[in-house]
């Protein structure tokens, strides 16, 4: 079996505001198959900078998130987290997220039926398109 690309993001929320807003949009990408979730972890620091792993159960703004489709976790380590939360401003939270992009399985098969070799690949920040959005929609 083969599997599509991997991905992770960090997702920062100032004031420890998690309000479970993005997980409709999460379960959506899910079940009409464009990724699959394969972990999922929320961190938080306190005032005095001290970082804790959220549990979904202990949190009610986090909740929302129980509910996706798939088996999620054991893929982000103890490391993962620490690297996650150093960047986190005291009274601040994180969401860590790994999915597979499912979409782009058939893509990927081929290049390496082909023998290509990714060579680099990154996502361009939204700041960075956002002066061309206008005309990237028109296209």
């Amino acid at each position: 079996m083969s599997i599509g690309p991997v991905e992770y993001i960090i997702l920062g929320f100032p004031g420890n505001q998690f309000n479970g807003n993005i997980a409709p949009e999460l379960a959506k990408l899910i079940d009409n198959g464009t990724i699959r979730l394969i972990d999922l972890v929320f961190i938080t620091k306190d005032a005095d900078g001290n970082a804790a792993v959220v549990e979904l159960e202990d949190h009610h703004d986090v909740a929302a998130f129980e509910a996706l489709d798939g088996e999620i976790g054991g893929v982000i380590s103890e490391e993962d987290v620490e690297y996650a939360a150093a960047e986190l401003e005291p009274g601040s939270s994180a969401a860590l997220l790994i999915w597979e992009d499912v979409w782009a399985k058939p893509f990927v098969e081929a290049l390496r039926e082909s023998g290509a070799e990714l060579i680099e690949g990154s996502r361009i920040p939204h700041e960075l398109l956002a002066p061309l959005e206008t005309e990237l929609a028109a296209r």
